[in-house]
């Protein structure tokens, strides 16, 4: 056991942890942060997508242990500090980026960090940025048009309902 203290999502912890435990269970199963998903085991879908120390990583790669002192963010602190959805969350719902929901919080994750980085991205750079994501349903045009949207490129679903 090994005692570390990170911060996650603006909240100082402090534990006692082994060093083998991954930080998508020790996020799950210590902290009740479940909105991080446990997809694959193997890092291929990206549904655990986290942001540690500002980058996006897939949380089922990386030990807890390793994070004494980091940052983590997950998808339960992406909401506008009104407690409303953020701008990306927004067009999730408006261009239905999603159907059964269980990728969601590692895509929303992943194009936060790229929304970041390159706020006006093409639609190849979002594309690519997403391969280590897999969605079984949507077939990614409508996540692709959500981060776009995000990204004022495209009008809100809003402004066709005028």
């Amino acid at each position: 056991m090994q005692k570390i203290t990170m911060t996650v999502n603006g909240r100082s912890v402090t534990a006692d942890v082994e060093g083998r435990t991954l930080l998508v269970d020790y996020l799950r199963e210590t902290l009740n942060l479940t909105g991080t998903h446990v997809g694959c085991d193997t890092s291929q879908c990206g549904a655990c997508t986290v942001h540690v120390d500002g980058l996006a990583i897939k949380s089922c790669t990386m030990f807890v242990g390793e994070l004494d002192g980091a940052e983590v963010r997950t998808i339960e602190d992406m909401e506008n500090k009104d407690g409303s959805l953020s701008a990306l969350q927004k067009a999730f719902q408006d261009h239905h980026g999603l159907q059964c929901g269980y990728c969601t919080p590692g895509m929303i994750m992943s194009l936060s960090a790229l929304l970041r980085d390159t706020p006006k991205p093409t639609e190849a750079q979002i594309r690519h940025h997403l391969e280590g994501n897999i969605c079984r349903c949507t077939g990614y045009a409508n996540i692709v048009k959500a981060a776009l949207a995000a990204s004022g490129q495209m009008p809100s679903a809003d402004a066709f309902a005028q």
